[in-house]
């Protein structure tokens, strides 16, 4: 997924930070998730401490990418190593399905042969786990307006708040009316919510690693805010890709009006460079020349 363009510096070690405190706040509580899910025979926390494994790898990811962005590219990779980031992201969707698809069969396994389980552990932990979600989720509240990594964390952990919340549900109608084949459910609902936000991520990535358009950017909108720019009379060869999941590339071939001086077609290339920026596109490369064109050229 790209990042927006935003002219507010956002300081990189408040996320860094951010994303490191979430990180761990998470992992020691899908620890206790899975260690009560085991003690209390809940297919409903196991499940969700599943899912909250899952904020940790995204925040990883984001953390990962932030990181690798700082890198500098060398001879051997030369556009850096953002490409990491979009191969990180799919095998995490791979696992997610693998793990989503092995909680879905032993939830259809428990409704018809029941397994005993302990509400009132269920809807102790599931609370502790909505705190976990909304003070992680406050980390990101400050950076969710100017990086798309932190809005998408943010987003994802208040979500992650409502699942848990359907946990501390199930364990309360287990306590008073011994209703066992709510866990289960519960487990399945939390499998569809996985299942929903993980194909997602899943046909993103495969996009990204095929060096499809990015979601979000359109190339008819990209043709049309570059002709709009005063001394560009077409534009052709038009491409654009992913480097990374935080970062874009373009390149495109400009006719340009042959009375723009040298110093002219600089000054148009360098606004027409800032505006890609503000459409998500942040590595550009412009071929331009003065020839004429026919008027059937099209996009390649």
């Amino acid at each position: 997924m790209s990042a927006p363009h935003n002219h507010s510096h956002l300081p990189a070690g408040h996320l860094n930070r951010a994303f490191r405190l979430g990180i761990l706040l998470n992992l020691l509580f899908v620890i206790v998730e899975f260690s009560a899910g085991f003690y209390s025979n809940s297919l409903a926390l196991l499940s969700d401490a599943g899912h909250n494994l899952s904020d940790v790898a995204m925040l990883g990811l984001s953390l990962f990418a932030l990181r690798m962005a700082e890198r500098k590219a060398t001879d051997l990779y030369t556009y850096g190593f953002h490409r990491g980031t979009i191969l990180a992201s799919l095998a995490n969707a791979v696992i997610l399905l693998i793990v989503v698809g092995s909680i879905g069969w032993e939830a259809v396994l428990r409704f018809t042969h029941p397994v005993p389980t302990q509400g009132s552990v269920i809807s102790i932990v599931a609370a502790i786990g909505i705190g976990i979600n909304v003070l992680s989720a406050v980390l990101f509240f400050r950076a969710k307006d100017n990086e798309l990594n932190a809005k998408g964390a943010y987003l994802h952990l208040a979500l992650d708040a409502a699942v848990s919340f359907g946990v501390v549900l199930s364990g309360l109608v287990i306590m008073y009316t011994g209703a066992e084949w709510i866990d289960p459910l519960i487990s399945l609902l939390v499998m569809v919510v996985v299942t929903y936000s993980t194909w997602g991520l899943l046909k993103e990535s495969l996009r990204l690693s095929l060096d499809a358009v990015p979601e979000g950017i359109e190339v008819e909108e990209i043709k049309n805010r570059i002709l709009k720019m005063a001394g560009i009379k077409e534009v052709y060869h038009i491409h654009i890709w992913a480097i990374g999941t935080t970062k874009n590339a373009m390149t495109a071939h400009l006719i340009v009006d042959e009375h723009l001086s040298a110093t002219q077609l600089e000054e148009v290339k360098h606004n027409l460079r800032h505006d890609l920026e503000h459409l998500h596109i942040h590595h550009v490369t412009l071929e331009t020349d003065v020839r004429s064109v026919k008027k059937d050229v099209c996009l390649d």
